[in-house]
């Protein structure tokens, strides 16, 4: 007789294959910035072992309204009196990430980011681009939505499944401390993303990533979470290259998404333990995603490929370092008292 299917199973099948019907349905309708929605329905997955219910999906699509709108009011204050703007987008995110610390939403958080740093900066460039950003973020959001929805049909979550535990919650007195760290974090991709926005933007995706991993980080093992997590992303997503290569397809793209997926799914829902966290392994699918979705735009475009992957790649490493720099430098010394 077959065996029933664990919670543990359920949830790593329902990622994998939501991630990758997500991913696949966003290139083929050729979304802008195709990647974002399947990352989006990564973090819904990642998140709720539910359902999103109506209340929710009203949520939802508020924020979105509201994130679009601060991003939109940013863009004047950032031409025309960049000092402020920067300051005040500083400000905005230490709010938020703070939020999220205190036990605020983590897919409210994102979207919030997003707003006060994606659309902002592209906005800067162009307007135009600003409205491609806004649309790409509405567009991947309802896709995500109705792929989660799809992928809970496909694989509900058993009757007698524990409840997914509660995020650990900081301190109060270390609050601060770690949202000025996401903070301090986020800003030098967002300066950088100032300079081009349309090839800088997901570099600020992936500070986003690597700012809410930072708050379960610490100095010992910020190396192995933070860098390791980004290295092992770049190296699934040279592999995945190599892998479709072999057979150019739509459908080859969500199958090898989908093996990737359940892979690392099976990690991050510790079907197969291992000793990096459950962030780890969820920062590695979304830094696999963000490289290989911009290969293969690049591929699209006629762009050499390999090129503009390692030097991706390398902004990406930079990034990261600088945010193990970051929680070095604000991690609390605890002095000893004899």
């Amino acid at each position: 007789m077959p065996t029933e299917r664990t919670a543990g199973d359920q949830r790593a099948l329902r990622l994998a294959t939501g991630t990758a019907l997500c991913l696949a349905a966003s290139f083929g309708l050729a979304l802008p910035i195709p990647f974002l929605a399947p990352v989006l329905a990564l973090l819904f997955l990642a998140t709720l072992n539910r359902p999103l219910p109506l209340k929710a999906g009203v949520v939802l699509a508020l924020v979105a309204m509201l994130t679009t709108s601060i991003g939109l009011l940013l863009i004047a204050l950032l031409r025309y009196y960049p000092v402020s703007g920067l300051l005040l987008i500083g400000l905005g995110l230490f709010v938020v990430f703070r939020f999220g610390l205190r036990g605020g939403n983590n897919l409210i958080v994102t979207f919030l980011v997003i707003g006060l740093t994606m659309i902002s900066a592209a906005g800067t460039a162009s307007f135009e681009l600003a409205l491609m950003v806004i649309g790409a973020l509405v567009k991947g959001l309802l896709l995500a939505v109705i792929v989660v929805t799809l992928s809970h049909g496909l694989f509900p979550e058993p009757a007698n499944a524990p409840p997914a535990p509660a995020a650990p919650t900081l301190p109060a007195e270390d609050v601060g401390r770690v949202a000025l760290r996401a903070t301090l974090i986020v800003l030098p991709a967002f300066l950088l993303a100032l300079i081009d926005p349309a090839r800088y933007l997901p570099i600020i995706l992936k500070a986003v990533s690597l700012g809410q991993q930072s708050s379960t980080t610490t100095v010992r093992n910020a190396g192995r979470e933070l860098l390791g997590s980004t290295l092992l992303g770049g190296a699934l997503a040279i592999l995945f290259w190599c892998a479709l290569s072999l057979f150019v397809h739509l459908w080859m793209f969500f199958l090898w998404m989908l093996l990737f997926g359940l892979v690392l799914a099976r990690k991050l829902y510790a079907l197969s333990p291992t000793r990096f966290s459950p962030g780890f392994w969820l920062n590695s699918l979304i830094t696999l995603i963000i490289l290989l979705g911009q290969s293969v735009q690049d591929s699209a475009a006629g762009k050499d490929v390999y090129t503009a992957a390692a030097v991706r790649m390398g902004l990406f490493i930079l990034v990261t370092l600088y945010a193990c720099l970051m929680v070095h430098l604000l991690e609390p010394r605890r002095m000893n008292i004899a």
